[in-house]
């Protein structure tokens, strides 16, 4: 949220076409009604989004069940949907440019729809996948479309209080999804975790073709970057595929080789061609400010463990533990409590202990944070385990608000939205990359595809929570580079 914030802030006024800037208010002028209603379109979409990513992770045993698969292969279609947001988030401004906010919102609202259609009416492990990416082409446009409306329909004074609203039901999905995936999966059946968004859909289409003004174009629109978006796709496609294959068993290893070494010159190719494009995709001199090349790697190695976290402690409490979806996801409740409490002290520990201080202490509590969650098994107080998943929710939000913040809060208003488009990118795709090498960790260890005991899968969940945990301390030594009274006594955005 916060980076969302920085980046509606940071933003310039728009120009409309047509006038001289200067002359025009930085906003589009539209009725009381509209802005009174507009906040709940956008939130719609919001809570539509947020909700389908944390419903499906509580319901995934019982799909597996369903289409005759091992859980632990279920990966896949959480990676699928990830790497497809990561792959589409720097078309979205592009598009609204191009056709028209109001057009693509409605656009990535249907697109979203069906795509839930088609995965209810999968009936294979693949089917499934094939949809997910069908509704990750949505479910990447929705957002960064929403907050752009905001941005243009709003008055600079108000946009600080109107992201905030339509952030809230951004928190109360995945508060609500692990809970409401479990429920309909143990009293329905799983179909439903696609089929609620369809109702949700169609109010928001309706909606949006009632309240969203058709909101003028900008002027002057560069052309996309076709062979930037080429190469980086191409690098993050590659990668993934690579780390899928060697946890899931479904490529040789030579053939994991073989995309790892393709995503490195795809990389390679990216950094030649933007030092040479005159626009490119993610300009390289982002990387001149030292806290966002800081906070970009932090932000990755980081996430590669807590991005982990929605789909590993599903697997734990159903496949380890031998929970029922619906006690699954009422265990999940007190980490998504914890990260919307913890919100409000963001600003206050940041003012007084300065971003790199609280960064690496709470990254070290972090990664300690998630080794204690390898002292869950069968005989477990129920208490003492969801005091650790609070203590979790607590510092991960502390965590990611504050490595957002920093990655973004000295980056200059020309490079203020580049930057941001690619911490989403980074945010999404180490997510995916840390779910892939769980699931790596994870089969190794329980020795998939023949599991001889559920002794075996306790001891290989701990492993994997432990290997986790000392990657995200690590990044501790990412973060130590901040300067050192960075934050203090000033506030976050």
């Amino acid at each position: 949220m916060n980076g969302e914030r920085q980046e509606l802030l940071r933003a310039g006024p728009v120009e409309k076409p047509g006038m001289a800037q200067g002359n025009i208010p930085d906003f589009m002028p539209i009725d009381s009604r509209t802005a009174r209603i507009l906040p709940w379109v956008v939130a719609i979409a919001f809570f539509m989004q947020t909700l389908d990513g944390t419903i499906l992770n509580t319901a995934l045993p019982g799909i597996a069940t369903s289409m005759g698969v091992h859980p632990l292969r279920m990966h896949m279609v959480v990676i699928a949907y990830l790497l497809t947001v990561a792959l589409c988030i720097p078309v979205s401004g592009w598009l609204a440019d191009r056709f028209g906010i109001r057009q693509v919102f409605l656009a990535s609202i249907a697109v979203f729809s069906v795509g839930s259609l088609a995965c209810a009416l999968s009936s294979s492990l693949w089917t499934l996948t094939a949809s997910r990416v069908l509704q990750g082409v949505g479910g990447a446009i929705l957002i960064p479309i929403g907050r752009l409306s905001v941005l243009r329909l709003y008055p600079r004074d108000q946009l600080v209080s109107i992201l905030s609203f339509v952030t809230i039901p951004g928190l109360l999905g995945p508060l609500a999804g692990p809970t409401l995936g479990g429920l309909l999966v143990d009293y329905a059946s799983w179909h439903w975790i696609f089929l609620i968004n369809l109702p949700i859909g169609l109010i928001g289409i309706l909606c949006t073709l009632r309240y969203m003004p058709d909101i003028p174009r900008l002027a002057g629109q560069a052309p996309f970057d076709r062979y930037g978006f080429l190469f980086f796709g191409s690098f993050m496609l590659t990668m993934t595929l690579a780390l899928e294959g060697m946890g899931g068993y479904t490529l040789f290893s030579h053939d994991a080789i073989l995309l790892s070494g393709i995503s490195a010159l795809s990389l390679v190719a990216y950094v030649v061609y933007s030092r040479r494009a005159r626009t490119s995709l993610f300009p390289p001199r982002l990387f001149t400010v030292r806290h966002f090349s800081v906070g970009i790697a932090g932000n990755l190695l980081a996430r590669f463990g807590l991005g982990a976290m929605p789909f590993l402690t599903p697997l734990l409490l159903q496949v380890g533990l031998g929970f029922s979806p619906l006690n699954a996801g009422l265990s999940m409740i007190p980490m998504s409590a914890g990260a919307i409490v913890a919100k409000s002290a963001v600003t206050p520990l940041i003012n007084r202990m300065g971003f790199r201080a609280l960064l690496v202490i709470n990254t070290v509590l972090l990664g300690i944070s998630l080794c204690s969650f390898a002292l869950i098994d069968r005989n477990t107080p129920l208490f003492f385990s969801m005091f650790l998943f609070t203590l979790f929710g607590i510092l991960n939000s502390i965590q990611f608000s504050a490595m957002n913040t920093i990655t973004l809060i000295d980056l200059p208003d020309e490079q203020a939205s580049s930057g941001n488009s690619l911490l989403s990118v980074i945010m999404q795709l180490s997510m995916s990359m840390g779910i892939a090498i769980a699931t790596i960790i994870l089969n190794r260890f329980s020795g998939i595809p023949a599991i001889a005991s559920a002794m075996d899968i306790n001891r290989a969940f701990a492993c994997t929570y432990l290997s986790l945990g000392v990657m995200t301390m690590l990044s501790a030594t990412i973060f130590s580079r901040v300067a050192p009274f960075a934050g203090k006594q000033c506030a976050v955005p």
